[in-house]
């Protein structure tokens, strides 16, 4: 039987990637839901090519438009996030690929996990959130999460047969982004172009400028923490400049197992949604002719400091990850819309974490509360 799939979030990179997956996998998958917040033309197009059982707009105001252009097709069709939050209990549901953008992925993971869906993790930020949380539901509910970033899909493959063995370190590589080599200097007059501007991986505005500050880093730091459940000073990364060897698994013998790859999201989402199999595809394929040099460089968390603040939130804990993640949102989005600089983004996330009230031990309330008022805080610091 082909497997169910709901898209949450189909028109961002990962949910369009995904559904080129599934086109030319028809065998094994089938589109049942596709969701998204405010891109209604191109969902209208996906619903009409993949013909879904059902279609959620999130922006309520596009429910009109998106109702009228899919009338005709056998398609039902629902607006507003908790649409979206509920759909993925629905029983013709067998994978929800969680690829929302930020916190407002966390409801919507919360519902699926307590549904005892398999869920293709592709929102780091609810494990940022609420990583502790998440982990009690998961085991609670005897739910599977499959990583899709592919630094944590990495690090799931080379763990796959070594339930018995005791992990020693997890290596989580990165790119560098495009300011890897360029100096503080250069870094106070960045451009959003050169921001987007990545050198190895095609992705969404919010992601992109992530890698460029090095906070995406630090969120997976947090998200490793959580997904397999090792201490943070467990976890080491490692600049790797080509982005080959997505991550890696050193074993207390000393033994290390990395997996490598082209840079290409469709091979980590197919082996999500496939899981424990493994779908032969048209991809292409990595060669050392290729790449005859791979190197590997410690990370400037001086310079990108953005990296430094995730490791700490962490660190510190409570609803400070939280708190970190909604402070880094607000100032991504003002410096995608020209209202501060590049280097300012890491101020922001400081001075909202110290204005922010601390809780050791928050539950779901707590979460939704820190995120509101972390948002309210940043916003006025920009202005």
């Amino acid at each position: 039987m082909r497997k169910r799939i709901a898209i949450l979030g189909s028109t961002g990179s990962i949910g369009t990637q995904a559904l080129e997956v599934i086109s030319e996998n028809s065998d094994y998958f089938e589109v049942e839901v596709l969701t998204a917040n405010k891109n209604a033309d191109l969902l209208i197009s996906q619903a009409k090519k993949y013909l879904p059982n059902t279609v959620i707009i999130a922006d309520e105001s596009k429910y009109k438009k998106v109702s009228s252009e899919l009338s005709k097709f056998p398609i039902k069709i629902f607006a507003g996030t908790k649409s979206i939050e509920q759909i993925v209990e629905s029983s013709e549901i067998d994978i929800v690929l969680t690829a929302i953008v930020g916190y407002a992925g966390l409801i919507s993971t919360i519902n699926a996990i307590k549904a005892q869906k398999t869920i293709a993790l592709a929102n780091k930020e609810t494990l940022v959130v609420a990583g502790e949380l998440i982990s009690k539901l998961t085991l609670k509910h005897k739910a599977n999460i499959i990583p899709v970033d592919s630094e944590h899909s990495a690090i799931f493959q080379c763990l796959v047969g070594e339930t018995h063995n005791k992990i020693d370190k997890l290596i989580l590589t990165a790119s560098g982004g495009p300011f890897r080599e360029k100096n503080t200097n250069f870094l106070k007059n960045v451009t959003i172009e050169q921001a987007l501007n990545h050198p190895n991986w095609s992705m969404g505005n919010k992601i992109t400028i992530d890698s460029a500050t090095l906070m995406n880093k630090g969120l997976e730091l947090i998200e490793a923490k959580w997904l397999f459940d090792v201490p943070t000073e467990k976890i080491e990364i490692v600049i790797h400049p080509q982005s080959i060897i997505h991550s890696l698994v050193q074993f207390e013998d000393g033994s290390l197992k990395a997996q490598l790859g082209l840079p290409d999201m469709k091979i980590p989402i197919q082996y999500a949604l496939s899981f424990p199999n493994r779908i032969k595809n048209k991809f292409k394929k990595f060669s050392f002719n290729d790449f005859n040099t791979l190197t590997f460089e410690k990370p400037n968390k001086t310079k990108f400091k953005c990296l430094n603040i995730a490791i700490e939130s962490i660190k510190k804990a409570g609803n400070t990850p939280c708190v970190m993640n909604a402070a880094n949102e607000v100032a991504v989005s003002a410096f995608l819309n020209k209202k501060i600089k590049f280097l300012q983004i890491p101020e922001i996330i400081e001075q909202t974490i110290l204005k922010t009230d601390y809780i050791k031990k928050p539950d779901l309330t707590d979460y939704i509360n820190s995120n509101k008022k972390a948002t309210e805080i940043a916003q006025l610091l920009i202005k």
